[in-house]
């Protein structure tokens, strides 16, 4: 799938060691991972799940991994998404293109809107899904959970589609609309 300057691709076993480090550096929000192994085990019985029950994607920007995004936990219409991790230097957009990513794919395939929660002392996290017009439905302990449904998306995705999304390009033959 590819956004006007990242591209996703599905995680390989391959990419467990990547996946792990930046767990270990930039995931305190998720849960922890015990080592490489840990990770390449998680991985091979992930791969028996893959479009079946989940969605694990590399963010790739020029040829390069820079992050993680995951979807999973389908019920009926609805999604929840996660292990949303960027590298550290990469430009601010990143994250409002891949978020607008997971949406289209998701909705793309189906879904009418997402739950997700999103641990309490993750402020910018929060923050960064309410800009977006998710709504907290209610928490635990640890979390605030949200709810975001196709309709805000489609609110949402307006004010960023210039920003991140190229105008769409109609090839007749094909009859295909790309982004």
């Amino acid at each position: 799938m590819k956004g006007k300057n990242i591209n996703f691709r599905l995680a390989e076993t391959s990419d467990a060691e990547f996946i792990f480090n930046l767990r270990k550096e930039k995931g305190q929000h998720l849960s922890k991972v015990e080592s490489l192994e840990a990770q390449v085990e998680w991985f091979s019985e992930y791969k028996l799940r893959e479009g079946l029950e989940e969605f694990y994607f590399i963010i790739e920007r020029k040829g390069e991994s820079i992050g993680t995004v995951r979807l999973y936990d389908f019920k009926d219409d609805s999604f929840s998404w996660g292990s949303w991790i960027i590298k550290d230097g990469v430009p601010l957009m990143t994250a409002i293109e891949s978020a607008l990513m997971v949406y289209d794919f998701a909705f793309e395939c189906g879904f009418k809107k997402s739950h997700f929660c999103v641990r309490k002392e993750n402020k910018k996290v929060i923050k960064f899904h309410q800009d977006f017009r998710a709504s907290v439905v209610g928490e635990t302990e640890k979390d605030f959970l949200f709810s975001f449904s196709k309709e805000d998306y489609q609110k949402t995705r307006n004010r960023f589609k210039s920003l991140v999304f190229p105008v769409p390009v109609f090839i007749p033959e094909m009859k295909v609309f790309e982004y």
